[in-house]
């Protein structure tokens, strides 16, 4: 498959490799040492087989990557199942066979590619460099490539494969995940991550063609010369920005607001993106965390890249806000498609709010504002607002009051970005939707949560309310008292161990004898069960679940009799078992504490009696 130019020229070179003793494993060594050209990562795999750390070798080398949350995610490094030069460069040309078969017009309409800031120096790997690798592989097929010159917000390459109707968009990044790794995110032409049965395609085509093709894979010097490459950095940041504009509805009140607000980047992306936005409606930029303002692959002022650990990781946000006596503080994780918000509730504390609570703000802002545009009730019939099945039902909620539509999707913002090409297509208004994980998506701007046009949003609704004597903290519980309380708690434990992972799930789902649920939650009885890794679900006639089966992985929820809703699942990115617990009450419960009694009485019954961490090894989380 290579041609003259290409990595066999390297073979000879490499037959003198002393051997490991096992031929399987010489096999794929001999492979990684014939195909890869980025000298760190071979001297990598050169010193594992010098050092005779075959076990290490094998998790390199004997296993590959599968498509996850829309694409790939892993540690950057040498092998197989890591994210680096070789992996990306077969990933590409999987993703090149896969779309030359199925659009026409693939090469003209081309493929957009963006990055964020990570990078790691021991394998040469930077999301900048893999960037313009996957660039690479598409231009020497004679492919359109849109490769932003500079680091992006994940969302916008969702929003340019719209606008400049590419038929898919590629962004390296791993979010908000430790330093270690790195991703390979895709996008299909209707702006939305990939799904099934795209997916599965793009892998089984990756597999079909493993050695690169040419040399000209590896040129990173083909994204200056080749004139099928375009850098659509400046029109899309206009058009974002100008597009933003529709979901500014104050902006007068904006300019004359008195409130100060912090924003941390976390050393990724968003300061520059987010300072644009608070211009654009009116308001002065917030006060940057300088810790964190610039891009910096090591993360250097957190524990964990990720803000919607709390309080914990926003520590400098915080001390900065108290010196300036600012009262909102705004996050953005590393690739700015996440948000998390702090409000100063006192003069010496400060409310962080979980994903689900900001949802219920920004559901109610948006509907608000929805309304006044549309006094006619009649409006509402084709308005819906969308969440994940393990976040908060307080939508719900609204939509049974005010007369909206509501729906749910399986985790993950692929399933929400299908959904809003699917209701948008026959005409309706899709105008909020989320993800418990501080994912927030304000009205149709782009089908992928997006933390730049949410941190402004935010801005301009604490602008509001202040100048209604308001809080967000105040606002927060008058719309508990009209809609009902939902409370709810969030977390995970660690587990490393698929084979206990797997032990865990069989365990509940023959809990009381051979295919019998749990009957009991925290002496609750438990009134139905779903579990959609099987396809099950007790609350429907015929025992089938609504939502689309996924035998990948593992979530099963259980309704309990009080109205708490209980799920537990495994996460698609990280080694973690998720659980999700909520009260959601009738309004005019006013009850709260008991409420709040209620709930961890259920949270530590599922966690204790069903995952059992001691037992099984688990690592709690601890923030």
């Amino acid at each position: 498959m290579g041609d003259d130019n290409g990595v066999n020229g390297d073979l000879n070179a490499n037959s003198t490799c002393q051997s490991t003793g096992d031929p399987q494993l010489d096999k794929v060594v001999h492979q990684w040492l014939s195909w890869d050209k980025n000298p760190r990562t071979r001297a990598q795999v050169e010193s594992l087989v010098a050092a005779d750390r075959h076990d290490d070798l094998r998790k390199r080398l004997c296993s590959r990557m599968s498509f996850g949350t829309a694409g790939l995610r892993a540690a950057m490094g040498a092998g197989f199942n890591r994210i680096n030069d070789l992996t990306v460069i077969q990933s590409t040309q999987g993703l090149y066979s896969y779309l030359s078969r199925y659009f026409a017009d693939f090469s003209s309409r081309g493929v957009v590619v963006g990055y964020d800031t990570r990078g790691q120096e021991e394998s040469g790997c930077s999301s900048k460099r893999l960037a313009k690798l996957t660039a690479a592989v598409m231009l020497s097929r004679d492919v359109t490539v849109h490769l932003f010159s500079s680091f992006v917000p994940t969302p916008y390459v969702p929003y340019a494969v719209k606008k400049l109707g590419a038929v898919a968009g590629v962004m390296i990044t791993a979010s908000h995940n430790p330093k270690e790794d790195n991703g390979y995110k895709v996008y299909w032409c209707n702006g939305a991550q990939i799904s099934a049965p795209h997916d599965k395609e793009i892998l089984r085509a990756i597999e079909e063609q493993l050695e690169p093709w040419s040399a000209s894979c590896w040129e990173e010097e083909l994204v200056e010369s080749n004139s099928l490459r375009t850098d659509p950095l400046t029109q899309i940041n206009s058009r974002y920005m100008e597009e933003l504009t529709s979901l500014c509805f104050h902006r007068d009140l904006n300019r004359s607001s008195p409130l100060k607000f912090v924003h941390s980047s976390f050393h990724g992306v968003g300061h520059d993106f987010v300072h644009q936005a608070f211009l654009t409606f009116g308001f002065a930029p917030p006060i940057p965390v300088l810790e964190q303002k610039d891009p910096d692959p090591n993360f250097p002022s957190v524990r964990c890249p990720n803000p919607e650990e709390g309080e914990s990781v926003l520590e400098l946000s915080l001390r900065l806000a108290e010196k300036e006596r600012a009262e909102i503080v705004l996050a953005t994780d590393p690739d700015a498609d996440r948000l998390a918000v702090a409000e100063r509730s006192d003069r010496c504390s400060w409310k962080v709010f979980t994903g689900n609570e900001l949802a219920a703000l920004l559901g109610w802002w948006m509907f608000f504002n929805w309304k006044e545009a549309h006094p006619d009730p009649a409006d509402s019939q084709r308005v819906y607002m969308l969440a994940t099945t393990v976040s908060s039902k307080i939508l719900q909620a609204f939509a049974r009051i005010e007369g909206f539509h509501f729906e749910e999707t399986l985790p993950g913002f692929k399933w929400i970005g299908n959904k809003i090409h699917e209701l948008t297509k026959t005409g309706n208004t899709v105008l909020f939707a989320f993800e418990e994980s501080i994912g927030f998506l304000c009205g149709g701007l782009v089908p992928e949560k997006d933390g730049v046009s949410a941190a402004v949003v935010v801005a301009e609704m604490a602008a509001y309310l202040l100048s209604k004597n308001l809080s967000l903290g105040q606002q927060l519980l008058n719309i508990y008292q009209t809609y009902g309380h939902h409370l709810s708690k969030t977390s995970y434990v660690v587990c490393n161990d698929p084979p206990t992972i797997q032990k865990i799930f069989s365990r509940i789902r023959n809990f009381e004898g051979k295919g019998l649920y749990p009957k009991v939650c925290g002496g609750v009885q438990v009134v139905h069960v779903r579990d959609v890794t099987t396809g099950y679900d007790s609350s429907q006639p015929d025992l089938r679940s609504v939502l689309p089966v996924t035998k990948s992985s593992h979530m099963i929820t259980l309704t309990l009799q009080n109205g708490v809703v209980a799920t537990l699942r495994t996460s698609g990115t990280e080694p973690k078992i998720k659980y999700y617990t909520e009260y959601c009450a009738a309004p005019g419960v006013s009850e709260v504490s008991q409420l709040e009694e209620e709930l961890r009485k259920i949270t530590t019954a599922l966690l204790d009696d069903f995952l059992e961490p001691e037992r099984n090894n688990l690592i709690r989380r601890s923030v």
